[in-house]
């Protein structure tokens, strides 16, 4: 008896692509304005943020541009359109189901440090796992490695207020990575910083990048933008450029 032969199966070990990290399609958000009027923030914006990126967002004041950073960090949620998150649709998720997506997938660093300055370093830095139910027997060595990438390990039991502005932006960078986000948002992390100052956090943060961090920032600087893999440009709430540098 002669044997068939065996037929070839072509494509059948093809994996699916990964989703985008975040992906906004036609978000729009209006802010209410007295009884009958709103002020529109972001008009149709269609973006997707894929992991390992380090993005930068552009635009000048008023341009949506800080809001359109706070839809991405589940901060706020949109009027109309959708937003996703690794996949799944989270534009009608509750504010507690956000919270937890903020707390344990979004690392924040903010232009104004956001830090309790009666608190030390390490209380400070060590905050977001007290509501993240990390155990207590790993809280210090994540605290103190975390405090080790930014240069700072030796501040520790410092006060907040007792160190200088540099040092405070890379603490709240420390408090940013400490629960493993999926992504770091920087609302202009070197806005309030001099010069030298504002390089090297823009060196930390490349370097976390490239060690496959997913980051953006919102920024008015076209230096501080240029540390960046990709640059968008918002005006009036419209994306109006999208490249690669």
């Amino acid at each position: 008896m002669k044997r068939r032969p065996e037929k070839v199966r072509l494509g059948f070990n093809m994996a699916k692509p990964n989703p985008p990290l975040i992906s906004l399609e036609g978000v729009t958000k209006k802010y209410p304005i007295g009884l009958s009027d709103f002020y529109q923030a972001l008009n149709g914006i269609d973006l997707n943020i894929n992991e390992g990126e380090f993005v930068a967002i552009m635009g000048p004041s008023g341009s949506g541009k800080s809001t359109l950073m706070h839809i991405l960090g589940a901060l706020d949620t949109v009027t109309e359109g959708k937003q996703f998150f690794k996949g799944k649709n989270i534009s009608s998720y509750s504010e507690d189901h956000l919270a937890e997506i903020r707390n344990k997938e979004i690392g924040f660093i903010f232009q104004f440090f956001n830090l309790l300055p009666r608190m030390t370093v390490f209380k400070n830095v060590e905050r977001p796992m007290l509501y993240g139910g990390v155990p207590v027997s790993e809280r210090k060595k994540r605290v103190m490695d975390a405090l080790k990438i930014v240069g700072i390990a030796d501040k520790a039991e410092n006060l907040s207020n007792h160190i200088s502005g540099g040092q405070i932006q890379r603490v709240a960078t420390a408090r940013a990575l400490i629960m493993n986000p999926s992504i770091i948002l920087a609302d202009e992390p070197t806005g309030n910083l001099d010069t030298k100052t504002a390089h090297e956090i823009m060196d930390i943060l490349t370097k976390l990048n490239q060690q496959g961090r997913t980051i953006v920032i919102i920024t008015h600087e076209d230096d501080i933008a240029n540390y960046a893999k990709r640059k968008i440009k918002i005006v009036d709430g419209k994306i109006v450029s999208d490249y690669g540098t």
